[in-house]
């Protein structure tokens, strides 16, 4: 097998806050407790919170034995990719095997939605590091924002992250998406600080909207405006960039297939940049490959106030 007919591995993608992160998704695309409205994947297609075996754990180590077989180290192993992987049933035991095949921290990005089951928590604590997300302050807030399944409430989300920080033995980074003109303003801010207060995470990671999102309401709140909102937290709080750069002048123009770029894509849009830090490529050799894909009507782009952003084109996306 090679790294081309991966089922469940992606990248490793540009992260702004794990450098080098090799992904892997449990979930069928768009598989999630939530249907956000800033997410970039698009709208929540199986809104569900059913939990199950949802791809093959077997398979999944497979394919990561074939990666880490190539030399390739990614800074982080990413449990992530286009739903909510906690709604994976064999989670936990996941986690414990890739800890026995390879040093490389694992991390878990998840929206919290489920941390309130006991199970749930107990699966997560051999991870290094648990990357969960708060939203909005209050309820209301709460179904305009993520859109959850009727299955999870607002207080159990809350609790379940009280819970799972006081126990969990590694990293807690917390982070808090704000959307301008619906979060973003003092008043929606100040209730969402009062719960990470209670939450007591190693970090808080305030973040915004940097990607095509769901709905196109969803937009950014302006840098100087995030810098202000993140005085209303207590203790220290990193305002993540939204520069996916790396240092290119390591990147060499090797031979990566266009169907590696096209699998980055089916879970992230990403900028030029981004596609030549996650995978190597020289910008030249990248842009060509990009060119080809566009040609053939595979890929497409979507120019944002920012930047433009490689996307899979509608009718290629299963």
């Amino acid at each position: 097998m090679s790294s081309n007919d991966f089922k469940y591995l992606y990248g490793p993608v540009p992260s702004r806050r794990l450098g080098r992160s090799l992904g892997i998704d449990l979930v069928p695309f768009k598989t999630c407790t939530y249907d956000c409205i800033y997410c970039q994947l698009g709208r929540t297609t199986n809104k569900t919170i059913e939990r199950r075996e949802y791809t093959p754990v077997k398979e999944i180590l497979n394919e990561l034995k074939i990666k880490l077989s190539t030399g390739d180290s990614p800074d982080y192993i990413s449990i992530a990719g286009s739903g909510e992987p906690t709604l994976h049933s064999y989670i936990g035991e996941l986690i414990g095997m890739i800890k026995n095949m390879t040093t490389i921290p694992v991390a878990v990005l998840t929206n919290g939605s489920l941390l309130y089951q006991p199970e749930v928590r107990a699966a997560l604590m051999r991870a290094d590091l648990v990357i969960p997300s708060l939203d909005a302050g209050d309820e209301t807030m709460f179904r305009y924002v993520n859109r959850p399944h009727d299955g999870v409430s607002f207080g159990n989300m809350v609790n379940g992250l009280i819970g799972f920080t006081d126990d969990f033995p590694g990293q807690v980074w917390l982070e808090v998406l704000l959307v301008s003109g619906v979060t973003g303003m003092a008043a929606d801010v100040k209730k969402i600080a009062v719960l990470v207060k209670l939450i007591g995470a190693n970090r808080v990671q305030l973040n915004t909207v940097c990607r095509p999102a769901a709905e196109e309401y969803a937009c950014a709140v302006e840098k100087n405006q995030m810098k202000n909102l993140a005085s209303l937290f207590t203790g220290e709080v990193d305002i993540i960039n939204d520069d996916e750069s790396v240092d290119l002048s390591v990147t060499a123009a090797k031979d990566t297939a266009n169907e590696e770029i096209v699998s980055l894509l089916a879970r992230r849009p990403c900028t030029l940049t981004g596609i030549c830090s996650g995978l190597g490529l020289h910008p030249h050799n990248a842009t060509k490959k990009l060119q080809k894909l566009a040609d053939e009507k595979r890929i497409t782009t979507l120019r944002t106030e920012h930047d433009v952003f490689y996307i899979i084109a509608e009718k290629g996306r299963s």
